[in-house]
């Protein structure tokens, strides 16, 4: 598999501050980690570590930058338990921000019984919904936010995650030919918003230099052409 490694004006350039972010962050870590899936990856990105007020804040603002930039239309943002809940809060108010108020809701695992009751919180949802989430590894959350969605009657309309790993998905445990990403745009007919991809983050490691860097770029790379997928 041939990949390009270079940006694409001013959407690379906000990728490749979102990598250079993630990465002192420590959200972006390289080293060895098993997958979902099962696969040795040589890079992880957990979400769960930009975890203070600062690191949130920023995240947002990628977020919405990218989201504004997409021209995607929507009438409000869903977060899906867990990690979508401080994603939707915080892009709504970035969001508002930039000129672009609109409500948002999220999900509990467990409906309540009490109070309110049920397992949504927030603004009704209604119309074109916008699903923020970190990453997209089967599309199994993807799936399950839009049930949620359409049993209140709203529409699933589009998915805003902050990274693309650009790998194969899994079905029953085997490798297919397309990614997660690429399922719920061409089998569910969602937009995609994505603030890098994998081809951003070796691009990142390319232009990084030094021997860190090298060795970092060379088993991402080997890692993408065992298991991406073309775009």
């Amino acid at each position: 598999m041939v990949v390009s490694e270079k940006s694409n004006g001013d959407a690379g350039r906000l990728a490749q501050e979102f990598v250079q972010f993630a990465v002192d962050a420590g959200v972006l870590r390289f080293g060895e980690f098993k997958t979902k899936a099962g696969r040795l990856s040589p890079y992880f990105f957990n979400a769960g570590l930009f975890d203070d007020g600062a690191k949130m804040g920023r995240l947002a603002e990628f977020y919405a930058k990218a989201i504004v930039a997409s021209g995607m239309e929507f009438d409000m943002v869903f977060g899906p338990a867990y990690k979508g809940i401080p994603l939707a809060a915080t892009v709504a108010v970035e969001l508002a921000r930039l000129g672009r108020n609109v409500p948002f809701a999220y999900n509990r695992k467990e409906a309540k019984d009490h109070g309110e009751g049920g397992s949504l919180v927030g603004a009704p949802l209604k119309g074109r919904v916008l699903i923020v989430d970190d990453v997209m590894s089967a599309g199994t959350a993807a799936r399950e936010s839009i049930a949620i969605i359409q049993a209140a009657g709203a529409t699933p309309h589009a998915v805003a995650i902050a990274l693309d790993r650009q790998e194969m998905a899994t079905e029953n445990g085997q490798d297919v030919a397309y990614s997660a990403v690429q399922y719920v745009r061409s089998r569910l007919g969602m937009q995609v918003c994505t603030i890098a991809k994998l081809a951003d983050l070796l691009l990142y490691l390319a232009e990084q230099g030094g021997d860190g860097g090298r060795e970092h770029h060379e088993r991402v790379l080997a890692y993408r052409q065992r298991y991406g997928v073309n775009d």
